[in-house]
């Protein structure tokens, strides 16, 4: 085996579940699941029928991934969020051909017991505040608080906040990446060697 399951969790048959990945205590893996590699899976999480999940994603304590969730390569999932997978749930309806497609774009991070409602996209490098809850689209790059979300400012791939100067050009304070600022959004114009 080229991946890690703690004995306590459990791996339905026909997941596909790259190397390197780790799942911990208690979680559930249900089938046809595809993790890529060098996944972390924390405690009591399930991930269910279907999910996509890329490379390097981490998803911490206590998260369920519901069916029609795709994560690209290197997305954050905090502890204890969550994800919706239908518009109008009824105990009594079953509305399993109504789940909505969720994508979360390469390097986006979601903070702990923020609430994803289903059917929206989160832009690449976007990061949403512990607590924040997701009603729209999210655009790459967004910083984005409050229930319902707002967009309070601009991050860059390193996760810093950007300050745009009166021309629109921001750089990263960690790594030095160039950003500009158009009408539809952050570019990344530049990435130093690291």
């Amino acid at each position: 085996m080229e991946y890690f399951a703690h004995e306590s969790a459990y791996i339905d048959e026909g997941s596909v579940i790259g190397k390197g990945t780790k799942i911990w205590h208690f979680s559930h893996i249900m089938p046809n699941c595809t993790i890529g590699e060098n996944c972390n899976i924390g405690q009591n999480v399930v991930i269910s029928p279907a999910v996509v999940l890329g490379r390097n994603v981490k998803v911490q304590n206590n998260v369920s991934v519901y069916t029609g969730v795709i994560c690209e390569d290197d997305v954050f999932l905090g502890p204890s969020m969550v994800f919706t997978n239908v518009l109008n749930p009824r105990s009594h309806v079953s509305r399993k051909e109504e789940y909505k497609t969720t994508i979360l774009r390469k390097g986006c991070s979601v903070g702990a017991n923020a609430t994803i409602v289903c059917g929206n996209e989160i832009g690449e490098y976007a990061l949403i505040g512990a607590g924040t809850v997701i009603t729209k689209p999210v655009k790459p790059f967004a910083l984005m608080v409050g229930n319902p979300a707002r967009q309070i400012g601009w991050v860059s791939k390193f996760g810093e906040r950007l300050e745009f100067d009166s021309s629109g050009i921001a750089y990263c304070r960690e790594t030095g990446e160039k950003y500009s600022l158009s009408e539809t959004g952050v570019i990344l114009q530049t990435t130093p060697n690291l």
